[in-house]
């Protein structure tokens, strides 16, 4: 194995207020400098963490200027579409008879999919 999977890192000129939407849109939370420690200056990476435990670590970085064209690499998400939208998000592309998921943009325009989040399964029955 050449690698495995630590974090994910998405860049935004505003990062502190991308980090703020992130953690309103997936229940996350910024995640505290360790105890003892000084605060994190403004100008650094923003760490998100799902308190869940589940999800993965998300950075979002300061950077200077805008992506240019289309991103290559996004996350998929499960949610609600219309609510996302009405957190910010912008929609790039509905679910159609070609693509089964909705393709939306953060406000600071990094394309995610949308997906109609599963169905829970139903408790197993003791006999």
């Amino acid at each position: 194995m050449a690698a495995r999977f630590k974090d994910l890192a998405l860049d935004a000129i505003d990062h502190q207020t991308l980090a703020d939407w992130w953690c309103q849109a997936l229940g996350y939370a910024r995640r505290d400098p360790p105890a003892g420690s000084a605060e994190r200056p403004r100008e650094w990476p923003v760490p998100l963490y799902d308190p869940t435990g589940t999800g993965p670590l998300i950075w979002i970085n300061p950077v200077s200027g805008p992506t240019e064209g289309k991103n290559r690499m996004h996350l998929d998400v499960y949610g609600h579409t219309e609510e996302l939208l009405a957190l910010g998000a912008t929609l790039v592309r509905r679910r159609d008879e070609e693509i089964g998921w909705d393709v939306l943009s953060d406000p600071e325009g990094n394309e995610f999919c949308v997906f109609v989040p599963p169905k829970p399964k139903p408790p197993m029955s003791r006999r």
